[in-house]
């Protein structure tokens, strides 16, 4: 008891030293004026969230998957909360109930009018059938395209997981249905966007003129992943084949052989005009720095769309109280509006988010909110011919 005893008064000492430097520390960034990383902007009228995730566990047939292994860990009650579910609610009605409760938050904001709801498609085993055993996450086309038939403030982004054995006629179902593009997550859905296989459904995307968002950089969202398959370097098959790329999270957090994976997105920037990315969840608290980034590097300029990557911007992962660049009384204000997306909204555009990426999404997606003279012939945006 005696020797363990200054060592447990050390260890209280060192505790309270590092509670006073936070301390400290939040009372220094609360006293900062507004730094935003470039000039602020105005937010333009009906923005779209192209960034917004749905999910579900099956009920009443919806055909959503969650495997035990993510129900058991730490990430799914999280994940409930932020949604605005429970689950025994969504057992009692349903799985459809969470695109309600989306929809409901959604009509109550003040900046954000639409959002692109995400389907997400699972691992496919080598008979091309959906591998249950190895997904993690499964939310099929049909369940949102159903959501946003529902609701008209959900737009359908579809997901087709390229390996399986019907991926060109489930590409056809999902344009059909009203897709306004196509969705992975490569380290979760053992995708390479590289694989020489895939030239066929690439091919097919351009024709269809669907964008592919595809998630790039560190994925810490599930319970395992192949971060490898996050690599940017990967989406140049699809680039050199006419497909309009949006990487997800600009390749953030994250290294490839010894190479941010910003580094090497930026790179395929100057080389493919056709290549975009969103600003979804780069306001994270694991993501410092990245925002700023994403802002002042012109490699990135003219190139950026808003997204969300909802629920998340309903954790605790997301706060203004965390940024270094934002004055008190914007803290304040941001912390007390109650809806998900018009604090995001807030947040980024108080940061100096452009007026253009935030009305990208729109122009691009949301048809009727869009004036003609900004598409070409064939009725997409002229500046994906660019």
């Amino acid at each position: 008891m005696s020797i363990a005893l200054p060592k447990r008064h050390a260890a209280a000492r060192r505790l309270k030293f590092a509670l006073l430097a936070v301390v400290a520390g939040g009372l220094v960034c609360a006293v900062l004026p507004a730094r935003p990383f470039r000039p602020v902007e105005p937010l333009p009228a009906d923005i779209v969230d192209m960034h917004c995730h749905i999910a579900g566990l099956g009920a009443g047939g919806s055909g959503c998957f969650v495997s035990p292994r993510l129900q058991h860990n730490w990430r799914f009650d999280i994940y409930l909360h932020s949604f605005g579910v429970s689950k025994t609610e969504m057992l009692e009605r349903g799985d459809s109930l969470v695109a309600d409760r989306i929809s409901e938050s959604l009509a109550h904001s003040r900046m954000v009018r639409k959002v692109v709801l995400l389907a997400l498609d699972g691992v496919i085993g080598a008979d091309g059938q959906l591998d249950t055993n190895r997904t993690e996450v499964y939310v099929p086309n049909e369940f949102v395209a159903q959501a946003c038939e529902r609701h008209t403030n959900l737009l359908f982004g579809a997901s087709v997981n390229p390996y399986r054995a019907d991926a060109l006629a489930r590409l056809d179902r999902a344009k059909a249905q009203g897709a306004v593009l196509v969705k992975w997550i490569p380290p979760i859905m053992e995708i390479d966007p590289g694989d020489a296989k895939l030239i066929p459904f690439y091919k097919q995307m351009a024709a269809l003129h669907l964008p592919l968002l595809s998630h790039t950089g560190e994925e810490k969202s599930f319970s395992r992943a192949d971060e490898d398959l996050g690599d940017p370097e990967r989406l140049r098959l699809p680039l050199s084949l006419g497909v309009t790329v949006i990487a997800a999270h600009i390749a953030s957090s994250e290294n490839y052989h010894g190479e941010r994976g910003t580094d090497r997105l930026a790179r395929l920037m100057r080389e493919y005009p056709n290549l975009y990315a969103d600003i979804s969840a780069l306001t994270q608290i694991n993501k410092p720095g990245v925002l700023k980034e994403a802002l002042t590097r012109p490699e990135f300029a003219g190139r950026l769309l808003y997204g969300t990557d909802f629920p998340l911007i309903n954790t605790p992962l997301v706060s203004p109280w965390y940024s270094f660049h934002l004055s008190l009384s914007q803290k304040w204000s941001i912390w007390r509006t109650r809806n998900p997306w018009d604090r995001d909204v807030l947040t980024k555009h108080d940061l100096g988010t452009p007026t253009e990426t935030f009305a990208r999404p729109g122009q691009w997606f949301d048809s009727p909110a869009t004036n003609r003279s900004d598409r070409g012939e064939d009725g997409l945006p002229v500046e994906w011919a660019k």
